[in-house]
């Protein structure tokens, strides 16, 4: 009778990933458990299935892309971006989520490596540990960080102009004449929300507006924390006359709770939203928003993928993508032109 890898995972004590982690030559795995495993397949007399094997390291066709929240439609367009120029080249796209779960991230990065991805595209999720990271370098395993950025780990990298994009939005409600401009921003220790607050405070600097703490709501991107953020803002003795919220999931919520409220979008606070969606125009109050170009990003990530696994020693590279203002009515600009 056949020994399986089932057999040596149940004598060893381990799990059938472990042995074939054991098999591969991962690194991560510890001295014990690698002699352990090792001693269970010589008892045994196990043979590995070599074509089985060979199959399995021939995997340059298929590269891991895990996402920090697929609910998000903004992973919906990069995801198609990843897919385009990877269906180009033939090469399939294992999908993972991690729903902004550091643990789940954990996982998923694990699975990739004990599948032997070619490579991973990684929208890291908020407080994302170098360690783990580095794991997959020393392993070989490429990894394109896209969106965010991890403080502290060297990789190639594709991001928007957060700061340029969110001075830019508010920039705009201060020329539309709006003083009281609030932010409902992000966790502030995800680089990119740190960003976008930066660029809104730059805008009220550069016109001589104070910096009121009171005006700086923050929340955890989604929708749910921005509703009870607005209601903050709205039920205060001096509401904003604008508001600047930084990605699509939290402007839904915003805009919930303004339209429970009965305050009217752009007469009593005008809108700009960092994140341009599909639906943005069809909006009771057509949304400004800042767009990211969301698929190009994709098609970005897996250039630099394609290019590390060609030249895995060249230097690391950074991309940064421009943003656009879309201009609507939720912004109040139809409001002053009429009154200029």
């Amino acid at each position: 009778m056949t020994t399986t890898m089932k057999d040596v995972a149940m004598h060893a004590g381990v799990s059938m990933a472990t042995v074939s982690r054991v098999l591969n030559h991962d690194p991560t795995v510890t001295e014990e458990l690698r002699k352990r495993v090792l001693e269970s397949i010589e008892i045994l007399g196990y043979e590995p299935n070599r074509a089985a094997r060979r199959l399995r390291a021939n995997s340059s066709d298929v590269i891991g892309l895990v996402i920090s929240d697929i609910k998000n439609p903004f992973f919906v367009s990069l995801i198609g971006g990843v897919e385009q120029i990877a269906a180009q080249r033939h090469i399939s796209v294992l999908l993972c989520n991690t729903d902004e779960n550091p643990e789940r991230q954990n996982q998923v990065l694990n699975l990739m490596r004990a599948e032997q991805v070619a490579g991973i595209i990684l929208a890291p999720t908020s407080f994302t540990p170098t360690d783990s990271l580095q794991m997959l370098k020393m392993a070989g395993l490429p990894v394109v960080l896209v969106d965010r950025w991890v403080p502290g780990f060297e990789a190639d990298t594709v991001q928007v102009d957060n700061f340029k994009g969110a001075y830019t939005a508010v920039r705009h409600l201060i020329n539309l004449g709006r003083q009281r401009i609030a932010m409902i921003t992000g966790d502030l220790a995800i680089p990119t929300s740190l960003e976008r607050h930066r660029g809104y405070q730059s805008a009220l600097l550069e016109a001589g507006l104070p910096l009121d703490p009171a005006l700086v709501k923050e929340g955890n991107s989604q929708q749910n924390s921005a509703q009870w953020l607005t209601h903050d803002l709205m039920e205060s003795a001096t509401p904003p006359d604008a508001m600047f919220v930084a990605n699509n999931l939290m402007t839904l919520g915003a805009l919930k709770v303004l339209r429970e409220m009965k305050i009217r979008v752009p007469e009593q606070v005008a809108l700009v939203s960092f994140d341009d969606m599909p639906w943005s125009g069809d909006l009771y109050s057509p949304l400004t928003a800042i767009s990211q170009p969301t698929e190009e990003m994709g098609h970005e990530a897996m250039y630099l993928l394609l290019r590390r696994l060609a030249e895995p020693q060249s230097s690391f590279r950074t991309v940064v993508l421009p943003t656009q203002l879309i201009v609507r009515s939720s912004c109040g600009a139809h409001l002053h032109e009429e009154q200029h």
